[in-house]
């Protein structure tokens, strides 16, 4: 029988992360990554399945809530931002160890923008702003509600626009657009390169623990119908929709109870030159009463091998999928006897979400494009066509005798480190750094303390908040932003940094 060290099953941004990052801290052991598609990051970490915003809570209304006394709850913006900066740093010392190519490749400066309009709105957005503008990770952001400059910095979405409406952005320079699908290829490469296999068109149809501790793998090529099984210590799962099913085939405890919502999305890419030209930001709204916090809408400038794009949505939908090219019968082959009560407790108290996904499909084209006038008072749905965004899996965790639904991210591990897997979807990607962190803490605990001085090369502020170390930070984020090729915002952001910018 075949034996490696590690299987990583999927190749999107977490096995990508996980597969370079094991082979610089442990290059003698043996990593097989198996993805039952043709190409990698062709699920939800291909560019045109999400937004690539790089989510560090610099523009996403959803993680700074306003809370029943008016004021706003930012502590999961700072949260999320600091994960993001460990993302950052750990793809800055890939460039400079020649793990990743050219950053521009895969990442870009460009604005995120929050934007509101209504009375009430700008006044949320002005105490979003007072809350986050003093700290160190959210320095340079400024309040804006000047029909005026708001014109000057968004010119495409002021034409036709009713100022007597009052609007307000919250508007930072030091974002970012991330193509997560070139990251991905370029850490599997490294991944390759090094000594790892990686093998297309193979699906993983069966794990079975041994008695050792081990696992094996039952792997089918999908072109020859050829099946093989490979022992590994450990195997992550990192399949993004096909996680679940997965990891209940693997019959670990710890992911009973669990189940998942599949969510599908789409969104309205332009085809106008033009109006590619005339827009250069990620403007984020809020999002519709009862909508889920990944269908907050965004107009968004997107770099796409090289090449400038522009889309908006994202539109839900439903399907029982879990995969953008899986089955119909996913969602039913994930209902077991351990999470039928999660499913059955959510399915009674997410009433909210189920109408909101009824609204959602029912929309015609005119009516998405109408969706789009909040932002485009000018949309003409002539210049944008309508495409098919990548699968979301929601977690269902159980809980008491039911469940309750959750829209971040899930990390599940057996208590003996063999096996863990990957659940859940927002922010995912841009946290990818930090989630495999977690992952080699809960599986790897006596080799992540010989790690972690190598760890801390690559990720200066590993083990410490940078939103506490003002000095640490100035000295990360001026290193990443050359590294990454991102200093020409730099610049901006420093000169803002000075005092806490309100344009009126």
């Amino acid at each position: 029988m075949e034996k490696t060290d590690v299987v990583l099953i999927g190749a999107g941004i977490m096995s990508a992360t996980l597969g370079a990052l094991l082979r610089q801290l442990q290059p003698d052991w043996t990593v097989s990554v198996f993805e039952r598609l043709d190409a990698a990051a062709a699920e939800s970490s291909d560019p045109w399945n999400n937004a690539g915003t790089g989510h560090s809570a610099l523009c996403e209304l959803n993680y700074s809530p306003q809370n029943a006394d008016g004021s706003v709850d930012v502590s999961k913006a700072i949260d999320i931002n600091e994960r993001f900066q460990v993302s950052r740093q750990f793809w800055a010392s890939a460039v400079d160890a020649g793990v990743l190519g050219d950053p521009s490749r895969f990442i870009n400066p460009i604005p995120h923008v929050s934007f509101v309009h209504g009375a009430d709105n700008v006044e949320y957005l002005r105490k979003r702003y007072e809350a986050l503008a003093p700290h160190p990770l959210f320095r340079g952001m400024e309040f804006i509600d000047s029909p005026d400059e708001f014109a000057k910095r968004l010119p495409l979405m002021a034409k036709g626009r009713d100022f007597s409406d009052p609007i307000a952005l919250n508007w930072t320079d030091g974002g970012t657009d991330i193509d997560f699908g070139a990251l991905t290829k370029q850490l599997l490469a490294y991944v390759g390169y090094s000594g790892g296999e990686i093998a297309f068109g193979t699906e993983v149809r069966d794990l079975d623990k041994q008695s050792d501790g081990s696992w094996n793998v039952t792997v089918r090529n999908l072109r020859t119908y050829r099946s093989r099984t490979i022992n590994a210590k450990f195997v992550f799962v990192g399949a993004g929709g096909g996680a679940l099913p997965l990891l209940q085939k693997s019959g670990i405890k710890e992911a009973k109870g669990f189940g998942g919502f599949p969510i599908s999305g789409q969104f309205l890419r332009s085809t106008n030159p033009d109006l590619i030209a005339a827009h250069e930001a990620k403007v984020y709204g809020k999002a519709a009463v009862g909508a889920p916090p990944m269908s907050v809408p965004h107009l968004d400038t997107r770099v796409i091998n090289g090449k400038k794009g522009l889309l908006f949505g994202p539109y839900a939908g439903w399907t029982p999928k879990f995969l953008k090219d899986g089955s119909n019968a996913d969602l039913f082959k994930s209902i077991k006897p351990n999470n039928i009560g999660s499913l059955v407790g959510v399915g009674l108290t997410e009433m909210g979400l189920t109408k909101y996904l009824i609204s959602e499909l029912l929309k015609s084209q005119n009516g998405k494009v109408g969706v789009l006038e909040e932002f485009l008072p000018r949309a003409d749905g002539r210049d944008w066509e309508l495409i098919t965004a990548g699968q979301r899996v929601q977690v269902i965790r159980r809980k008491g005798a039911g469940g309750v639904l959750e829209f971040g991210t899930a990390v599940i591990s057996a208590q003996d480190g063999s096996i863990a897997g990957l659940l859940g979807a927002s922010p995912g990607a841009s946290t990818c750094v930090t989630a495999m962190l977690d992952v080699m803490q809960r599986c790897f605990p006596r080799e992540y303390a010989d790690w972690t001085p190598q760890l801390q090369q690559m990720i200066p502020s590993l083990g410490q908040k940078l939103s506490e170390n003002q000095a640490l930070f100035q000295e990360v984020w001026d290193w990443t932003n050359k590294t990454l090729k991102l200093d020409e915002v730099s610049a901006t952001t420093q000169e803002d940094a000075l005092g806490f910018a309100q344009v009126r």
